[in-house]
This record gives C-alpha cells, sequence and structure tokens, in this order.
C-alpha cells in the first residue's frame, strides 16, 4: 500500500474514534484499519478531559451537573474508583467515585474566580492501586449580566473657560464593567447625559463630555456652576441592559470680557484748605463683573482745570481711586476744581463679545475747597543770610516777611524762638522782621546760627507759623597764625653752617577766600640772629638752619629761637613762635648722643607727674596691708551674760575653747595658781554693780603652791557667789559647758558630779592627745600623792 493510503486511512482512524463519542469524555481504543490488517497500534491514555463550561450563579436547589469522567478501564464491574484533586475539590466540586459524575455544590461567581483548575485519576478499589495516570482539567464558568457599570469617580469637579465654542472639551468619565468582555455584551458600555442638557454633551463611546452651546451662552455672568449627570449602560445600551451614574460639576471660569463700569457718573468731594499736600481726598470706585487679575483696573486724571494740582491712584486691595493733591490748596485762590478721571482694565480686554460697547469708562469729579482760618504765611520755606562775623551789634542781617493768606489779611509780629537762639545772639524787630545782631558774633566759634522766625496774628495769637533762618558768617581776618605743633630740636656741637635741624609749619583759625599763604622769618632782634637763620619754603613751610659750625653745650646748652609768622590777609596777622634748640654730643653721623641734665631727664627720666601716681599708689597698697593685719587681730568679745532680763536662773555660756598649754595669750594660768593675787574689789560681770549692795567680799586664804589644784580656785568662786547678796536670785544654777550624755567627759555640772573626789578617774585624760598630757600628769600626780 503506498504512503497515501496508509496515511489516508490513519486520518479516518482518527476522525472515527473522535466522533463517536460525546464531548464529555474520551474512551481509550487500539483501532484497526478496515480490511483487518493491523496497521499501526497506538498505546494512548485510558481516558482525555476536555473542558466543562458551568454558568454562574445558579439558583437551582439541587447540585448543579457539569460532566461525566470515564475511563476505558471501567467494565461497570464497581472495581474501579474515581478520585477528584485541585482547586475546589470536595468542598465546591464532587465526583461520584462509582460512575464518574462530575457536579458542583456551591453557587459561583465568575467575577471571583473565572476558572477551576482540578485533576483526576482512576484506582483500583481493592488494592488502591492507581490504574491511570494523574489527569487535569479546566471548569470555566460561563458569564451572566448580573453587574452594573461602575465609574472610577462618584463626584468629577471641572472647569472650562466661558466663552468657549461649541464641542469644547470639559472631560473625560470612564466606566468599568465586572462581567467578561470578552463574552456577549455583558461589559459592552454606553454613555448618555441624564441631566445637563442643552449645555452639555457626552460621546457614547468615549464618555468626553463636551460643551454643546455656543459662547453667546456659556457666560459665567450669567451662571456659573452647572451640575450633568452622565449615566453609563451595559449590552451596549440595549434594554434589560444594567446602568450607572456618576456626577459631574462643571464651573466656568471666567475671562476678560467685561470691562469696568462707573456706578456713577459724576462724583462731590470737599476738602479744607488747610490740608496737606499728599492727603487722599475722596475714594471713586468702578464695578467690573468679572474676577481675579481680569477685575483689576487702574484709574487716571486724563482732564479738567485740576489735572495739575490732583492725582488717583489705585488701591490694589479693593480697586478703588484715591484722589489726593500735591500741591498746597488756597481758598482765596481756587474755590473748587473739575477732574475728568478715566477708569480701564489692567488686563487684555476679549472684545469679541463687546460690539461697540467703549473698554474704558469717563467720570467727573468736583471737589470743593473750604475756607479755613489759616496762619500768616512766609514768602519762602525757607531763608539764607550772611553777615560778617566783625560786624557791630544793631546790624541788619535781614528780614523776613509773613501776611495772612486769609481775606482779612489781619497784622502780623514776629519772634524768635529762643530755643533756637539760647545765646541771644539774633533779635527780630517784631513790626517788620528785620533780623540784627545783639551779642558779637566769632566765626571761630561757629559758622552757621540756624534759629527760627514766629509769626503770630495780632488779632489770633493762636495762628502762629514759624520758619527756618540760617545765618552764616563770613570770615574775618582776625586771628593770628601759630605753630603747627610744639617745636623742640636740637643741633650738634660739631656741625656745619647751613644744615637744617628743624621744618616748621603754621596753622590759622581763619578762613580766607583764596586759602592760607604765610611767611616765617627771625624776629628782628636778639643774639641768637648770629647762631640760627630761618629759610621760607614758599608753601607754608619753613627751615630752621645753623649760621655756626660749632657750638658749645658747656657755654650754652638751650637756645630759645623766635620764629615770626605773618599771614597773607587783609588786615595783616602776626605772632611770634619759639622754637627750643638743645645742644648735644653727637656721633660722626649726627646721630645725638647725650644732652645737657635737663634734656636727660626731661627725655629719659620720668615726669613729675608720673613719680607723684606711683608714690601715691606705694602709700594706698601699705595702708591697705596695715589696715588688713590690724583687723585680723582685733578680736570681738561677747558679753558674758546674753540676756538682760533678770530671771530666776542665769545660764552663762563659756563657749571660748582653750588653746591648750601652748596658749599663753588665751587665759592666764597664773590666777589659778596664784588666787590671791585676784583683786577682791573685782566685780561680777553678770549683774549691774551697786556700791550700796555690793559689799566687799572676804576671801579665805589658799595656801599657794607651784601645783595649784584648779579644784581650789573653783571652790573659792563658790564660795564667793554664796557670800554675794547682789546675785539674783538667792540660789543661782550655774551651767559650766554641759556636754551632754553622749560625751566620754559626762557633765561638768557641780549638780551631777560626785561629792568625794576619790570617786574621779583621771586616768582617760592621758588618751586624749598631748594636749591633755599635761593636766593628766598634774591630776595623776595628785592622785598618787592622796593614795600615799
Amino acid at each position: 500500500m503506498s504512503l497515501f493510503n496508509c496515511l489516508s486511512v490513519f486520518m479516518y482512524c482518527l476522525f472515527y474514534l473522535y466522533s463517536d463519542h460525546d464531548t464529555h469524555y474520551f474512551s481509550k481504543k487500539t483501532e484497526m484499519c478496515p480490511s483487518n490488517r493491523k496497521l499501526l497500534k497506538r498505546f494512548k491514555r485510558g481516558w482525555m478531559w476536555n473542558q466543562f463550561f458551568l454558568q454562574e450563579e445558579y439558583t437551582g436547589s439541587d447540585k448543579q451537573y457539569i460532566g461525566k469522567l470515564q475511563s476505558d478501564m471501567d467494565r461497570g464491574d464497581g472495581t474501579l474508583k474515581y478520585i477528584l484533586s485541585g482547586d475546589g475539590a470536595g468542598d465546591i466540586f464532587t465526583i461520584d467515585e462509582n460512575n464518574g459524575d462530575l457536579h458542583a455544590n456551591k453557587r459561583l461567581d465568575r467575577e471571583d474566580k473565572a476558572f477551576y483548575t482540578l485533576r483526576a485519576t482512576v484506582v483500583n478499589k481493592n488494592t488502591g492501586m492507581k490504574l491511570e495516570p494523574e489527569t487535569e482539567f479546566i471548569v470555566k464558568l460561563h458569564d451572566i449580566n448580573d453587574n452594573e457599570p461602575i465609574f472610577t469617580k462618584e463626584l468629577y469637579t471641572v472647569s472650562v473657560p466661558e466663552r468657549s465654542n461649541m464641542g469644547t472639551s470639559v472631560t473625560q468619565v470612564t466606566a468599568t464593567d465586572a462581567d467578561d468582555s470578552m463574552y456577549g455584551n455583558s461589559a459592552k458600555l454606553r454613555y448618555s447625559i441624564s441631566q445637563g442638557h442643552p449645555y452639555f454633551s457626552v460621546e457614547p463611546d468615549t464618555g468626553i463630555i463636551r460643551t454643546a452651546l455656543g459662547p453667546g451662552e456659556m457666560d459665567r455672568e450669567k451662571r456659573e456652576h452647572y451640575q450633568v449627570v452622565i449615566e453609563a449602560k451595559d449590552m451596549a445600551g440595549q434594554r434589560g441592559g444594567l446602568t450607572g451614574t456618576t456626577t459631574v460639576n462643571i464651573t466656568l471660569t471666567d475671562v476678560n470680557d467685561n470691562p469696568p463700569r462707573f456706578s456713577q457718573s459724576i462724583y462731590h468731594f470737599s476738602v479744607p484748605e488747610s490740608m496737606k499736600a499728599g492727603t487722599p481726598v475722596g475714594r471713586i470706585k468702578a464695578v467690573d463683573k468679572d474676577l481675579g487679575k481680569n477685575a483689576e483696573m487702574f484709574y487716571n486724571v486724563v482732564g479738567g482745570d485740576g489735572l495739575d494740582m490732583f492725582d488717583v491712584i489705585t488701591d490694589k486691595d479693593s480697586q478703588e481711586g484715591i484722589i489726593t493733591f500735591g500741591k498746597p490748596l488756597d481758598y482765596e485762590k481756587t474755590r473748587s476744581y473739575t477732574l475728568e478721571i478715566q477708569v480701564q482694565n489692567t488686563q487684555t480686554l476679549d472684545t469679541r463679545f463687546l460690539g461697540y460697547l467703549p473698554t474704558k469708562d469717563m467720570a467727573t469729579v468736583r471737589i470743593g475747597i473750604e475756607d479755613v482760618d489759616e496762619p500768616p504765611l512766609f514768602e519762602r520755606a525757607s531763608y539764607v543770610m550772611e553777615v560778617k562775623e566783625d560786624a557791630a551789634m544793631g546790624t541788619a542781617v535781614g528780614s523776613v516777611r509773613a501776611m495772612d493768606p486769609d481775606g482779612y489779611n489781619s497784622p502780623v509780629r514776629y519772634s524768635i524762638d529762643r530755643r533756637t537762639d539760647l545765646d541771644r545772639l539774633f533779635n527780630v524787630h517784631s513790626g517788620n522782621g528785620s533780623i540784627f545782631i545783639t551779642r558779637p558774633l566769632d566765626r571761630e566759634e561757629a559758622a552757621w546760627h540756624n534759629i527760627s522766625v514766629i509769626a503770630t496774628e495780632f488779632n489770633k495769637p493762636l495762628q502762629t507759623s514759624r520758619v527756618p533762618v540760617y545765618i552764616r558768617l563770613l570770615d574775618v581776618n582776625d586771628n593770628a597764625p601759630t605753630f603747627a605743633s610744639f617745636y623742640e630740636t636740637f643741633v650738634c656741637e660739631k656741625t656745619k653752617a647751613g644744615q637744617k635741624i628743624q621744618m616748621v609749619s603754621a596753622v590759622d583759625a581763619d578762613d580766607p577766600a583764596g586759602g592760607h599763604k604765610f611767611f616765617f622769618s627771625l624776629a628782628t632782634e636778639g643774639a641768637y640772629r648770629g647762631n640760627f637763620t630761618v629759610r621760607d619754603n614758599g608753601d607754608n613751610t619753613a627751615g630752621v638752619l645753623t649760621r655756626r659750625s660749632s657750638y658749645s653745650r658747656l657755654h650754652k646748652s638751650v637756645y630759645l629761637v623766635p620764629v615770626v609768622i605773618t599771614d597773607g590777609d587783609f588786615p595783616m596777622q602776626s605772632s611770634t613762635g619759639t622754637l627750643t634748640v638743645r645742644v648735644c654730643t653727637c656721633d660722626r653721623e649726627g646721630n645725638m648722643e647725650l644732652c645737657n641734665a635737663e634734656a636727660q631727664t626731661s627725655s629719659a627720666g620720668l615726669s613729675t607727674g608720673a613719680l607723684v601716681a606711683i608714690l601715691l599708689c606705694v602709700i594706698i597698697l601699705l595702708m591697705i596691708v596695715v589696715l588688713f593685719a590690724a583687723l585680723k587681730k582685733q578680736k570681738k568679745k561677747e558679753p558674758l551674760i546674753i540676756s538682760k532680763e533678770d530671771v530666776r536662773d542665769n545660764v552663762v555660756s563659756y563657749n571660748d575653747e582653750g588653746g591648750g598649754e601652748e596658749d599663753t595669750q588665751a587665759f592666764d594660768i597664773g590666777a589659778l595658781r596664784n588666787p590671791e593675787a585676784i583683786e577682791e574689789s573685782k566685780q561680777r560681770r553678770d549683774i549691774i554693780p551697786s556700791d550700796t549692795l555690793y559689799p566687799p567680799l572676804r576671801r579665805t586664804a589658799i595656801p599657794s603652791r607651784d601645783n595649784a589644784d584648779v579644784r581650789d580656785f573653783i571652790n573659792q568662786r563658790v564660795q564667793d557667789n554664796d557670800n554675794n547678796p547682789t546675785a539674783p536670785p538667792y540660789d543661782s544654777l550655774a551651767t559650766y559647758a554641759y556636754e551632754g550624755t553622749g560625751s566620754v567627759a559626762e557633765s561638768l555640772s557641780s549638780l551631777g558630779s560626785a561629792s568625794s573626789e576619790g570617786d574621779q578617774d583621771y586616768n582617760y585624760l592621758s588618751d586624749w592627745g598631748p594636749r591633755f598630757r599635761k593636766l593628766a600628769d598634774m591630776y595623776g600626780a595628785e592622785d598618787s600623792d592622796c593614795d600615799s
């Protein structure tokens, strides 16, 4: 058989195989050619999958049948078992394990999940052995129109310029449908406008919103806001489709299509003549229906008799025109003014819809001037006068003039504000305003004098005005020139004639118009002319030269050279300045080595003032040291009795701690060793002394010995207190340095002490350190004596 015949038989077998079975399952076969000749043997899978379809949103009460799976190995004897796995197997999808029927247990939504992938296999019930390899198949959900279109925004807010042409795009709205766009028309949308006619329209396929009227109808000044409702419908807009809506708020933005207009054609204002220049007279306002920059305007004066007097400026915030004036007003000259003011936009105006209307507006402003009782008015705002500094008293400097600007022409009286002329150098004639000198003037003290002249109406003293007067003093050559500084130089003992030893210059307090010109020369008489000479340099300086080749420091150590300085002004002034020249010993190069004693002291030593200052500083330091030492040595004594009140018990504080045996300044130990040396007439410090109540005390003689017991001294003092009738009260308790219960020494009070001396043990004093060693020796020795 040829190759073509074999291929034909093969295709026929395949067609027969696939056309003889249901589309929901395939069975396993081994095919032979019709001539019973075995052409080929193909081992394929015992059963094959196909794609299953299931409708979404099933509303039936029973399980939804999907299809059937069957294997060629299934002989119907119940030995096979179908097993299902994959997405939703056992929960959403179940399979009859005996016959392979596939069911859906739940209601499914394609928008949640469009398809499910499952796997099936066949096993032997008895052995559990897998008879077929696991095969994968898909369950796909058929879409139904169960979702309405949803817009991306619930509310759109857009704008479009007013006066836009018809068909101008405003915005585009977009809606989506969750249904399957590849199956039917469930997701095919059409847009329509349900609210917003006739101003706007929408394209059905794209959702683009456009203007539906011409520029003449879309005027913001007539209507600014529009609300448009757009509807989207699926099923290509056919009946039965689902719809969704959205709202579009459209605002017409402003364009400059309205010129400003005055609300009235004539404005009236009045202003007093006394108002200062620059003060606002009034405000005018034009109205522009546009907004923002399109409503900005500016005003200007274009005509009227007040064109050169008044101006108008624009208030940027309120868009008002503020009328001001730049020159003083005078009711007596002009009583009213008329202005023509024009207003227009600052931005370019869209004139397409104005027709023959003007783009600017005009208004007439009439300003009346009110008469005010004004103070005198000077002819000038200020006066400048000149006078020579040597002018005699009473000389007239100049005059001022003021007049009453009102129609009354009241007389004026003049005076000088003395706060501007504290030295009273000038005065003014009260009637004619002539200013004259009252005291001598000096240009070198003050070249200018600034005074204020006051003009007052006779009939109305409160009406005053003032004017500044600047008086310049002209210079007169009344000062002689002098040396520019103090000059002092030296000359070497060995020099040469014509040697310049000093350059001098001069100053003059005067200020001549042509500048200073000074002449220098030596005085006409004197012995110095043979020693020195002066050479005028012609530039207001001069050089002092030697006329000898040698000078003797021992013969004459100092020369005073008088130099005559003369100015070149009229009248000529001159003065004599003295140059001090010292004779010194110099080296070969002309450097000074040694001068006379006076020169050395003045150059190398300290001045007298410096020496006095140093001496004062030393004295002040010594006084501070002495005062500090005196304060350090001074000791402040405290009163024995703190309180002066008479109480039943007197507590005497002894709070001065001694310095030990080495302290010989704090306490005189001799008083303890020789109690008889104490004066018998010594008075008590804790009471006020009295001659009548203080009889002389009798002391019991105590034998003196080198190592006197302190206890004997204390007993003597106790006896003195007992015999003293002036001690208040009769029994006085004195506490001596009570230490407290925590002290090793315990209480020192006689009330708490033992009556027997033998009860005291003073051995512990040796443990208190070297300061108490002497006391331990004294008491320890005493105890030893008593024991022996």
